[in-house]
């Protein structure tokens, strides 16, 4: 952190000035230049003469940490804080070296607040203990200066943190005592901060299987974005109704949002919008209109045409391997479901229980080759991941596949 001579070093620089300029008629250009290297302590009318020609408060440069200078870090911290998943590496290390000198005296303003917000979050993804601590001083800060928006942010974190847990009750009794909480100290909830308390309330109700509140929260939030003028999450509102669309069978209201997501992406050109249009494409293909080959080809197409992330090549290698095994290829099918990992942060029970069928599918495989054992076990694994999970096509499919395996001879 910067000394008192360093800080005015650097704000006289950022303003352009000589020390000449800085010193004017009061202060010596030699007297000034032994402030700024730390070999003279100016007295209190000097500093305050000097913050006078540099147009800050005397409080800023006596801080130990100026505004500007947090506003850099603050700069550093984000840009390290939202490296994109493929490329993460060490950047959740650095995060926190960087923010850890400056914990001490992040008291007041948005920089310290948002840095402390940044610090909690990773610690708990590195899993160190004590970022509740700091969430909770971010939260005070942003109580304070009333922005509503963060405030909220931080809320869904601390329910959304009981999602990896699988605990989603915990997770949505969380976010609705936050969500009172926010809305009864503040007459006014700006509509960004309603659109994100919709959505996660939303996605949080469908984990614990009442799809019917789900889906009016989710159809209210989509209304309310149209009649706002506010999209806001409404590619993420879309993707949520496409799902359960899906697995409701409407195909009417599946092909109506599934446009939408559609011209949103290209709208915005966001790929991860038409990837996702794709991989439900071919998720129908396979997993309802049997479709195999037509869904193989549309596969290759992708494949060729987009570069896959991590994610997306998960779900590739998932949808191959049903669409092998449709088309009787059960060896390779066998391998592109061994290509699939169920990532940390896989925690839905509609993602778990698409993937979870892998399982079912590579037990489908052995048994087909002869292998009862090892076709037993994959059901058996499949059936045990799926059994907490809410009701839906998925788990009909793992459930009736377990019973035919372990009824056969």
């Amino acid at each position: 952190m910067d000394t008192l001579g360093e800080r005015i070093r650097k704000l006289r620089k950022q303003q352009k000035l000589t020390l000449e300029a800085l010193a004017g008629n009061t202060l010596t250009k030699g007297m000034l230049s032994l402030i700024e290297n730390n070999k003279a302590n100016p007295s209190m009318e000097s500093l305050s003469y000097i913050a006078e020609r540099l147009g800050v408060d005397v409080s800023e440069l006596l801080e130990e940490v100026s505004n500007q200078e947090l506003r850099e870090v603050l700069g550093q911290a984000e840009k390290l804080f939202h490296t994109e998943f493929d490329d993460l590496s060490d950047e959740f290390d650095r995060l926190i070296a960087l923010i850890n000198p400056y914990l001490p005296k992040l008291t007041q303003g948005y920089e310290s607040a948002r840095l402390l917000e940044l610090y909690s979050r990773t610690l708990h993804f590195e899993k160190i203990d004590g970022w509740q601590t700091y969430s909770d001083r971010a939260a005070a800060l942003y109580e304070q200066m009333n922005i509503t928006q963060r405030r909220a942010t931080i809320g869904i974190f601390r329910s959304m943190v009981h999602f990896p847990e699988r605990n989603y009750k915990k997770a949505l009794e969380i976010l609705q005592n936050e969500r009172s909480e926010i809305e009864q100290k503040n007459t006014f909830i700006d509509p960004m901060t309603r659109l994100d308390f919709d959505y996660t309330e939303a996605i949080l109700l469908f984990a614990v299987g009442n799809s019917d509140e789900a889906l009016k929260i989710m159809e209210s939030a989509i209304e309310f974005s149209k009649d706002k003028q506010v999209f806001y999450q409404i590619d993420h509102l879309y993707r949520l109704a496409t799902f359960h669309a899906m697995m409701t069978g409407d195909d009417e209201k599946l092909k109506y949002y599934m446009k939408k997501i559609e011209l949103y992406g290209e709208f915005t050109d966001d790929k991860n919008s038409i990837l996702f249009v794709n991989f439900i494409k071919v998720h129908r293909l396979t997993s309802f209109e049997k479709k195999y080959k037509t869904a193989l080809d549309l596969l290759e197409k992708y494949d060729a045409k987009f570069q896959l992330g991590k994610v997306y090549k998960d779900f590739h290698s998932f949808e191959k391997g049903k669409a092998l095994f449709g088309l009787h290829q059960y060896k390779s099918a066998i391998e592109e479901f061994e290509k699939v990992k169920i990532r940390d942060f896989f925690n839905h029970p509609f993602d778990l229980s698409i993937l979870y069928e892998g399982d079912a599918y590579r037990a489908l495989c052995y048994l087909k080759l002869g292998n009862r054992e090892n076709a037993l076990a994959h059901a058996k694994l499949a059936y045990d991941n799926i059994a907490p999970m809410p009701q839906s096509p998925y788990k009909d499919f793992i459930i009736a596949t377990y019973e035919k395996i372990r009824n056969s001879q």
